[in-house]
């Protein structure tokens, strides 16, 4: 159960995704491993006791926004028995969020995805701010940025390793066996998410020390899998409406990050949520196929 809490995050139910998952976590910091485990656990335990749909339960629904948010704890705050405390708290919460906006998101035929997450870590950052101020914006370059090779295969490794906060390449690279193990067709919209979250990039000339690590492509990813191999039956249309859907959260990724970054915040999934809520709610009207009647698992 709690291993398919944390392969939710990349909206997997399979428990051998979320064994390797949590392999990447431990890898790219044990901290990160620790936290993240603590925050499925608890969030899944606070839905249990709060008489949670068992079979969502059992499909680990319950545990990926507190996975998320543990680990959200652990990178803000460091490792305490202080941050302990707060990542159970915080990751129950995220329970009670979770289940009022499945029911209020449902009536639109939306699923949740990771704004549970979003809402509870994103009132710990302003709440318990931490650390250096936050760095003011990074210019734009005038023209098209260029990456070396290796800064390609970092940022391309990055992308998917940040999902869970993680900026080592090898992390991503585990990341992606797991989404592979689960569905080939998750893998190959991970891989075409984050190859065209450095295309988009680079063309808005956006810096390329944050592309380098992922932080413009990490939504696109989720996006990718979520259009191309999750939510909507795969036709030629529908693909290259999921790759529509990815190039579009590379830019609101970077202005909704430069907009938390003034307030002290942080973007977290949230372009990747809005995104996708936008192209998932657009497909009906435009005559196109909608959301499927099962998540792929």
């Amino acid at each position: 159960m709690q291993l398919r809490g944390i392969a939710q995050v990349a909206l997997s139910a399979s428990p051998w995704t979320g064994l390797l998952f949590t392999a990447a976590l431990f890898a790219g910091e044990w901290r990160i491993g620790v936290y993240g485990l603590l925050g499925a656990a608890a969030s899944t335990a606070a839905a249990a006791v709060l008489g949670a749909d068992r079979e969502g339960l059992g499909k680990g629904l319950e545990g990926y926004c507190g996975c998320l948010t543990g680990i959200a704890v652990v990178v803000r705050l460091g490792a305490s028995w202080q941050t302990v405390l707060l990542a159970v708290g915080a990751a129950a919460i995220c329970s009670v969020v979770g289940a009022a906006a499945g029911r209020l998101l449902g009536r639109f035929g939306l699923p949740a995805l990771t704004a549970p997450f979003c809402l509870v870590a994103g009132v710990l950052v302003i709440a318990l701010p931490a650390g250096a101020p936050a760095p003011a914006a990074p210019a734009l370059r005038d023209g098209f940025t260029t990456l070396t090779a290796a800064e390609l295969g970092q940022a391309f490794c990055d992308n998917i390793g940040q999902v869970f906060f993680l900026d080592r390449w090898y992390a991503g690279l585990i990341l992606l066996a797991g989404l592979l193990v689960a569905s080939r067709k998750a893998a190959v919209a991970a891989v075409c998410g984050s190859g065209l979250a450095i295309l988009t990039a680079c063309v808005l000339g956006l810096p390329a020390d944050r592309i380098g690590v992922g932080l413009y492509g990490y939504n696109a990813v989720l996006v990718a899998i979520a259009l191309g191999a999750t939510f909507l039956p795969l036709t030629p249309w529908t693909a290259g409406y999921a790759v529509a859907a990815a190039v579009a959260s590379v830019p609101f990724t970077a202005a909704w990050a430069a907009l938390a970054r003034s307030h002290g915040g942080s973007a977290f999934t949230w372009p990747f949520v809005v995104t996708t809520w936008l192209f998932l709610a657009a497909a009906p009207a435009l005559d196109r196929p909608g959301i499927s009647s099962e998540k792929a698992t």
